[in-house]
């Protein structure tokens, strides 16, 4: 155990990444934030017997710049190849998924219609679903900006990717606007840290999370910060 707080912690505080961009994983603001990856990263502090230091972020980007920076110790991140290059990941936590949204009046009514040519997707910059759209589609192409909806807006554009739960509220909130309910990508939720951390490490990290699915500790967390409707990962 101290091995590990060592390791994970040489600062002997434990910083953890937030992103405050993902309304499913946190809520709140960087002075108060909450959520399950709070809750998960406390969680984490008080079994090492370590203080912890919530460094917040408004995008995943920015989330994985302060990890692979040296500016904190852990982070709350979509799995990703082109992340995993450089953050030794867990098995994932939450089971989140990407959806596009289309105005009302669009033929497109699928998934695979959307991979046409002449289609442009607004997408969060640096976000799961950017890194997935970027590397899968085929003819569509990928505009990127502060916020997928907003530069779908702005812009014009034939459709917004972004997370179900964001993207269904701002659906219902805009008539004009309606949901393609089919997912174009499961998107699991992990926790990370940097590869260069022993694998004693990592591999208590994984054992961690495997403890807090079971337990039920991220099904209440979920339900506490208003995420029911969030899907627990699986055992592994």
């Amino acid at each position: 155990m101290t091995s590990v707080a060592g390791d994970l912690a040489p600062s002997g505080v434990l910083r953890a990444s937030i992103n405050l961009g993902n309304p499913v994983l946190a809520q709140g603001t960087a002075a108060a934030p909450g959520g399950v990856t709070v809750d998960i990263a406390r969680e984490l502090a008080q079994r090492l017997e370590l203080p912890l230091e919530l460094v917040c972020f408004d995008a995943a980007r920015k989330s994985f710049e302060a990890m692979t920076t040296g500016r904190a110790d852990l982070c709350f991140l979509a799995i990703d190849p082109a992340r995993a290059t450089e953050v030794a990941f867990t098995a994932p936590y939450v089971v989140i998924e990407g959806v596009y949204a289309v105005p009302r009046e669009s033929a497109l009514t699928t998934v695979a219609e959307v991979d046409a040519p002449g289609v442009r997707i607004g997408v969060k910059q640096g976000s799961a679903y950017d890194l997935y759209l970027t590397r899968t589609l085929r003819e569509a192409t990928v505009v990127r900006g502060a916020e997928g909806v907003d530069v779908f807006r702005a812009e014009g554009l034939e459709a917004a990717a972004g997370i179900r739960q964001p993207i269904t509220r701002y659906v219902a909130e805009h008539p004009e606007l309606r949901l393609i309910d089919e997912r174009f990508m499961q998107i699991q939720q992990a926790v990370g840290t940097a590869k260069s951390k022993r694998p004693e490490t990592v591999a208590y990290l994984h054992d961690l999370i495997e403890d807090l699915k079971s337990s039920g500790f991220v099904a209440r967390s979920l339900a506490a910060s208003g995420q029911a409707d969030a899907t627990v990962a699986p055992a592994t």
